[in-house]
């Protein structure tokens, strides 16, 4: 089975991952990845072009590969902000797709703890693109469709 898990920044993404996948599921987490292609003392948020732009080639492989393999593992993956386009992509793959949403107001808060100004900005696209989303396409809070 395919999860797509999303939602903004800070919002539990990851914790909400912890909860329920076990040793033996693949879990494809953007952060993660860079955290592993980093050197040392880079930030947990790491947000340098060029380690991203490894990043999310190494992450596409992943998800590639692990999309062959949705019938024998569970594979999570992290995806904040889907296009359209992976949204039919995860649909023609029967995934389910979770959104996990604490309110803007909590997330705002764990961002500001974290003084990321760039955090602070991708939840305030992803909020804004929920609020323009036609009902039938926003997956609801930590629910699943």
């Amino acid at each position: 089975m395919l999860y797509v898990i999303t939602g903004p920044p800070a919002s539990g993404k990851s914790s909400w991952i912890q909860a329920h996948a076990t040793a033996r599921d693949i879990v494809i987490d953007l952060d993660l990845i860079t955290r592993a292609l980093s050197g040392p003392g880079a930030p947990q948020w790491n947000q340098d072009p060029t380690q991203l732009r490894v990043a999310h080639r190494a992450r596409y492989a992943a998800m590639d590969a692990a999309f062959e393999l949705c019938d024998k593992v569970d594979v999570y993956l992290i995806h904040t902000m889907p296009t359209a386009r992976a949204m039919a992509k995860y649909k023609r793959l029967k995934a389910r797709v979770v959104a996990v949403d604490p309110g803007r107001d909590i997330v705002m808060q764990r961002i500001a703890a974290m003084r990321s100004p760039e955090m602070e900005r991708v939840a305030t696209r992803w909020y804004n693109a929920r609020r323009h989303l036609p009902a039938q396409a926003m997956p609801q809070a930590s629910r699943s469709w």
